[in-house]
């Protein structure tokens, strides 16, 4: 059996096509099935995130070609489109390069960014949808856990996720910085769009004690609060509230300042000057900039975070460099696993013969005994006998190996059942 990856991502794909080609929760699991009912597939996983969508399958040993174009045309239809519609948009990995697309996705070196953790629980979604549809095996599976497994050693082994590479995740990041842990802060967030909500999330993961959401659409910020807790307020009601933010992050499309100087000395003052650390995202800016001349104030803006950003994208890819050479290590263990696999049939033969050879002549040993042979005699029997039929067809075998000069089927055989190389002396001191 060989691995086969077919898939598109942000890099093959404008979004107007990864929408259209994107499995949904709804269709995943028929989708699943079906491809694993296809002739050539023997197990099948689909992966659907907003940037990518790949089909992991295990197929029959045979015409690659025809495997591949049989997986496509499904892929395809699937869709609603014709194989040459979305053709240009595909790559297809085969077996050892499968592997390897596989352990770079989970460890986050092909995301759109450099070394991000959320594809590793998306990874771990599409494994355990296969597995409750019953369409991993033995191979597939072994794959997968294989590529979780890697993930943690390049996490753990390399500053791949060290730093910090969006917005949101840096603002959060330099507030840790600054504040240490964050179970006993609040946080005030003015805004309700995406980087506000994955500012949030982030907060939310540091255990921040409390979030308020600000919006000039309160549902909005319901909706949000429902997702995060904490509490919704209106834009109006900042100055209320000001005072119990320790941090404050906005990101509003406001043409004019939301916050101003004197409203914020006004917070400092029922503070009693306790430090307050603000990021304003925004363009135009939602902060006057006058706010920063004030003391225990913490101002970063978006250009700010970018320089940081910047920064730790660098160092990103040195990790990234660190963790392509864990990754073609971790890809030969794997081969060489699969490799064992080619030997677990023979040996299985191997033991199924020796059993019945025994069975046979332990039932021979058994009757000599109930028709008064003494136990020395039936012993040597059984010992002679066993010893004559397990070498009986590899003694054929070598003999005719030896007559065809198959030297290498001798050399193999010594070293199978002797344990040693010809080339090799032994020490006899």
């Amino acid at each position: 059996m060989s691995l086969i990856t077919l898939g598109l991502n942000h890099k093959t794909t404008p979004v107007n096509m990864r929408e259209r080609l994107a499995f949904t929760p709804e269709n995943l699991a028929a989708a699943t099935q079906s491809l694993a009912n296809l002739d050539c597939v023997t197990e099948a996983a689909i992966l659907s995130t907003c940037n990518r969508t790949e089909l992991y399958c295990t197929v029959k040993q045979g015409d690659d070609a025809q495997n591949d174009r049989q997986i496509i045309e499904w892929f395809s239809q699937f869709h609603g489109f014709k194989p040459d519609d979305i053709r240009e948009h595909l790559y297809l990995h085969q077996h050892e390069e499968t592997i390897r697309h596989a352990l770079s996705v989970a460890s986050g070196l092909d995301s759109m960014v450099l070394g991000e953790p959320q594809i590793l629980g998306q990874m771990k979604q599409a494994y355990t949808q296969a597995v409750n549809q019953g369409t991993i095996g033995m191979l597939l599976g072994k794959l997968f856990q294989h590529a979780f497994s890697v993930a943690k050693q390049v996490r753990t082994d390399t500053a791949i996720g060290a730093s910090a590479v969006s917005v949101a995740f840096a603002a959060v990041a330099l507030s840790k910085q600054i504040f240490g842990d964050l179970n006993e802060l609040t946080a005030l967030m003015i805004g309700a769009g995406e980087t506000i909500e994955l500012a949030g999330r982030h907060l939310k993961a540091s255990n921040i004690k409390h979030i308020i959401i600000a919006n000039r659409s309160v549902d909005r910020a319901q909706n949000l609060v429902e997702q995060l807790g904490g509490e919704a307020i209106a834009l109006a009601q900042i100055p209320d509230y000001l005072h119990q933010a320790d941090i404050l992050i906005s990101s509003t499309a406001s043409q004019l300042p939301i916050l101003g100087k004197g409203a914020v000395e006004k917070a400092l003052k029922k503070r009693k000057h306790k430090p307050i650390f603000m990021v304003d995202i925004a363009v135009p800016r939602d902060v006057e900039p006058e706010v920063a001349e004030l003391d225990d104030v913490y101002l970063y803006t978006v250009d700010d975070l970018q320089e940081i950003i910047q920064d730790n994208m660098a160092s990103r890819k040195q990790a990234a460099e660190q963790a392509i050479e864990i990754i073609d290590a971790q890809v030969d263990n794997f081969l060489n696993w699969q490799r064992t696999l080619e030997a677990v049939d023979v040996i299985r033969e191997m033991r199924d013969c020796a059993e019945h050879l025994t069975n046979e002549v332990m039932d021979k040993a058994l009757k000599q005994l109930a028709q008064g042979k003494s136990t020395e005699e039936t012993m040597q029997f059984l010992a002679h006998t066993l010893m004559n039929k397990f070498l009986h067809q590899p003694s054929i075998q070598l003999r005719q190996a030896g007559q065809d000069s198959r030297h290498d089927l001798i050399e193999f055989a010594r070293q199978l059942f002797l344990g040693r190389d010809a080339n090799k002396t032994e020490d006899t001191n």
